[in-house]
């Protein structure tokens, strides 16, 4: 009878992950919330959920100490997190160093980034371990492939049949891996992933079935793609809403728009702060979701409504989005007054409006413009504000 192979596995999560934040944010993707748990705990659970695996070790980045630390994962089987490197390629060598001591026969090693990976991905490389130096996870090139010499003409159409697209966890005879890195580490290129290491240390490396749901996240749009997966792969819908609203001027030294208070010779009248571009942003969101206009959410008749910040209003609408399962898409507000000024003040408007509904400011726009001294707003009786907002939603048959 032969012996149960040991299996170990790197994950690597020694990146900083910026590119998956909008607004030029720093919080490292493998840290955030994917459908109410950290993708770095969702990866690693993929692992320790399986009786084969003898030892997961997280390779993480030095500065990600305390954020690992307060992820609280627990199970013997999962060693204490190593540091990596400025290049995966150096990182991968300080999970496999870690795991010298221990001599696994398997090693797989995952992306951090991958949290959908499944047990089919993870038999098939394993299976091919058995006949293998390596096995490679890939998925089928469906695009029709273009290569170019100069970035600017086609030199030449690829056969897509001969191309696949790799993904991880990607598996190795761990003695094998752990040479070829150790000699890659000397020379001065840098190696994309351990399946070229190998390619280029004369291993063999078998391709196993992939996965269209084992996603990499990488951009902001990927968390809410990974999230429908998670849901069921439900079909999302887009819906378009409008709003309008309009107020007149009152005494006062200030108006609030776009959750900025501006200086003024007047202020809006209202039962809130009467912020009337975040009330046609808001009915536009609601619109777009059937919930009627912000009157039946927030009744102007309630008390607890006076002098508050229209903030609130925007904060519950986008919170419904959320709630069913969809996303905002993008936002536009146009004012129309001739005073105040709006222009110098867009984009802190944008920066509040993209707090309270949790997009980046990439989604949002707001313009201005005057009616041509013609009607109440010509005459500076007032403001209007017209609105519309995409949302994407799951479709309901």
């Amino acid at each position: 009878m032969t012996a149960e192979k040991t299996i170990a596995v790197v994950v690597v999560a020694a990146g900083r992950g910026e590119r998956a934040f909008a607004n030029g944010g720093t919080s490292p993707k493998q840290y955030r919330e994917l459908a109410g748990r950290p993708v770095i705990s969702r990866t690693i659970a993929a692992f320790l959920t399986r009786k084969d695996v003898s030892w997961v070790v997280p390779v993480i980045h030095p500065d990600h100490a305390e954020l690992f630390a307060a992820l609280g994962l627990a199970d013997p089987r999962l060693l204490s997190p190593v540091s990596g490197g400025a290049q995966r390629q150096a990182s991968v060598l300080a999970g496999l160093t870690a795991l010298s001591p221990r001599r696994p026969d398997y090693v797989l090693i995952q992306d951090a980034a991958r949290p959908l990976v499944d047990d089919d991905i993870i038999d098939g490389v394993i299976a091919a371990l058995r006949e293998h130096d390596g096995a490679l996870p890939v998925v089928p090139v469906i695009d029709t492939i273009k290569r170019s010499t100069d970035g600017r003409t086609v030199t030449a159409t690829e056969d897509r049949n001969t191309l696949f697209a790799a993904q991880t966890p990607q598996g190795f005879r761990f003695p094998q891996i752990l040479g070829a890195h150790l000699r890659a580490g000397r020379m001065p290129r840098e190696f994309t992933d351990d399946a070229a290491i190998a390619e280029w240390a004369g291993l063999t490396v078998a391709l196993t079935p992939g996965s269209t749901r084992n996603i990499k996240i990488t951009h902001p749009e990927d968390f809410a793609r990974a999230e429908r997966l998670l849901g069921g792969e439900k079909a999302m819908e887009t819906r378009v809403g409008t709003g309008f609203d309009v107020h007149q001027f009152d005494t006062g030294d200030a108006v609030s728009l776009g959750g900025v208070e501006i200086p003024h010779t007047a202020k809006l009248k209202g039962h809130s702060d009467a912020d009337v571009a975040l009330h046609a942003l808001t009915d536009a969101i609601y619109g777009a979701m059937g919930e009627g206009d912000i009157g039946k959410h927030f009744p102007p008749s309630d008390p607890q409504w006076k002098g508050a910040a229209s903030t609130i209003f925007l904060a519950h609408a986008a919170g419904l989005v959320i709630e069913r399962g969809g996303r905002i898409v993008n936002l536009d507000v146009t004012i129309v007054c001739e005073a105040p000024r709006i222009g110098p003040h867009v984009e802190a408007m944008k920066t509040v409006i993209g707090k309270t509904c949790g997009i980046g400011t990439g989604r949002i726009a707001i313009k201005a413009t005057t009616s041509e001294q013609l009607g109440f707003t010509g005459r500076g009786e007032g403001i209007v504000a017209m609105a519309s907002a995409s949302i994407e939603l799951p479709r309901e048959d």
